[in-house]
């Protein structure tokens, strides 16, 4: 377990990020350098990918819960997952159903991530959505053995297959940003082709900083100079 304070617990949307890159991540959630403001994460994260929050409707042997709050202690991580999927079972499946409040029967959980894009070359969906799939698991006690990402763009949904490969690379990622915090460091990142990709690529300036600087302390910097001008 990883942390079993709820302060300790830090945003469960912010994985992405680091899958992506460690200095993006702690650029927005260490040194808060971001357009918008850090705190507002979670609640963009809800409302912009999930069409109806806090929907919950049962059709059939489905049923569909948007914007479910999701924690992990193992991680260390809390947040919301876009959609989480329930397939009922008649009859129980060890490890993999679980009972619902004022529901009959034994249900599946599926996690489902809504993205406006379409599939990235990378592996950060992925790993958001077995960072969900972990959280539900401890929730619920069942295994997760597949999620899924929708992709807006092109309209498709693609199956995440949640093996313990993917299970490790997202538990290494959780442990990076805990300990990122822990000392309050933005790392260095070299320049690469992400780099184009990156919304904060301004505020980074790769090619810049040297290796401990912060962004914040550079920014004083450069506004310092302004004013001595």
């Amino acid at each position: 377990m990883m942390t079993g304070d709820e302060d300790d617990l830090l945003l469960l949307s912010g994985i992405q990020h680091m899958a992506f890159c460690e200095r993006q991540w702690a650029l927005i959630h260490i040194e808060q350098v971001w357009a918008e403001n850090v705190r507002t994460v979670e609640g963009k994260h809800l409302h912009e990918h999930a069409d109806d929050p806090f929907f919950d409707e049962t059709r059939n042997n489905l049923r569909v819960v948007r914007g479910m709050p999701v924690v992990s202690q193992r991680l260390g991580l809390r947040g919301v997952a876009d959609v989480v999927e329930f397939y009922r079972n008649d009859t129980f499946v060890d490890g993999q159903t679980c009972r619902l409040d004022d529901r009959s029967g034994w249900w599946k959980p599926v996690p489902i991530e809504y993205k406006r894009g379409k599939p990235k070359p990378d592996d950060r969906d992925a790993v958001q959505v077995c960072a969900q799939a972990m959280a539900l698991e401890e929730m619920l006690n069942v295994h997760i053995s597949e999620g899924a990402v929708y992709y807006a763009q092109v309209r498709r949904r693609e199956p995440i297959i949640l093996d313990e490969t993917l299970r490790t690379h997202t538990t290494n990622l959780a442990l990076r940003m805990h300990e990122l915090v822990r000392q309050g460091l933005t790392p260095k990142a070299p320049k690469g082709k992400h780099c184009s990709q990156c919304s904060l690529i301004e505020q980074c300036q790769p090619n810049w900083m040297l290796k401990h600087h912060s962004v914040k302390n550079y920014l004083d910097r450069m506004c310092r100079m302004e004013v001595s001008d």
